[in-house]
């Protein structure tokens, strides 16, 4: 039996203007990342605790938080093979820098909802440019 191919990371990088404070409270609080991204139930930025996101037509999914470092890495796990993390930096007092990677694709890997990793990536990836943008119109509100 082969080794499982890697998929590359899905990451979306852009510049904000907002100061870091303003871009971390949306990603790191129940309220920010439900503004522009998935209600969280039961968040709570703590390493080792596990909440859910409701990923709609796709139900409710695990996490477990796996770094949090205010104001500059909110990560946790997605599902059964997803990681997710949110990193920020502050490129001045009023700019910051958000990059989203989306980790653990893997080639022939199924998920919990029965689609092929392959599939997926490719949807999750055009779809993170509309997540990022709604992000970037919440937090230059």
């Amino acid at each position: 039996m082969s080794a499982s191919r890697t998929l590359p990371d899905i990451v979306r990088t852009l510049e904000l203007n907002a100061p870091i404070e303003k871009v971390w409270g949306l990603v790191s609080t129940v309220e920010g990342i439900s503004a522009w991204f998935m209600p969280p139930a039961g968040f709570e930025p703590i390493v080792g605790h596990e909440f859910t996101l409701n990923a709609g037509q796709f139900g409710m999914s695990p996490c477990k938080v796996t770094a949090f470092d205010p104001p500059e890495r909110l990560a946790f796990t997605w599902g059964k093979d997803w990681t997710l993390s949110f990193e920020l930096k502050a490129l001045s007092d009023t700019r910051t820098a958000f990059t989203l990677t989306h980790g653990g694709w893997s080639e022939d890997t199924v998920t919990e909802f029965g689609q092929p990793h392959t599939v997926i990536r490719e949807n999750m990836s055009g779809g993170w440019n509309g997540i990022v943008a709604k992000l970037q119109r919440v937090v230059e509100a």
